[in-house]
């Protein structure tokens, strides 16, 4: 069963993901690497100039997920601070995934047009990015888990 938890955390993960979007432009120039999430996911769907909006909106898709997985993992580790969680899980998601850029630059369709996926100023571009998600999705539910408290209390 869906909870009002596992829907805010999943808008939340949405949230922190069109946040890291937003920002691209400016960690693009911090870290003089071209890389751009919105771009790799839209143009592995279209050459056409649509990769712009079907990127972000895939993006956003797949930050929703992150937040409902969120949500239900958590149940799993109620002593772990939220933000901390929130911080734990994206870099899981970071490291884990990363490997899987190298591939990226090898095969994805549009490779010739797109900035490379893998190497060392990527993977600190992806560790920032998913911070910034982490920290959306963990003070999320640090409002969730405070507000249900205080419900628990004023139910007494």
């Amino acid at each position: 069963m869906t909870t009002r938890t596992d829907l805010t955390l999943t808008i939340a993960g949405a949230a922190g993901a069109a946040l890291w979007a937003l920002q691209q432009p400016i960690d693009k120039r911090a870290f003089a690497s071209g890389y751009d999430d919105v771009e790799l996911l839209g143009r592995a769907v279209t050459s056409g100039p649509a990769w712009k909006s079907i990127g972000f909106a895939m993006h956003v898709a797949n930050g929703a997920a992150f937040g409902f997985l969120f949500a239900r993992l958590r149940r799993r580790a109620p002593g772990l601070s939220p933000r901390v969680a929130g911080q734990l899980l994206a870099q899981v998601e970071n490291f884990g995934l990363y490997p899987l850029a190298a591939i990226v630059d090898r095969v994805h369709p549009a490779r010739e047009q797109l900035s490379p996926a893998f190497g060392a100023r990527q993977l600190a571009q992806a560790t920032w990015r998913h911070a910034i998600l982490g920290a959306v999705v963990g003070e999320a539910a640090a409002r969730v888990e405070r507000r249900e408290r205080i419900e628990r209390i004023n139910a007494v």
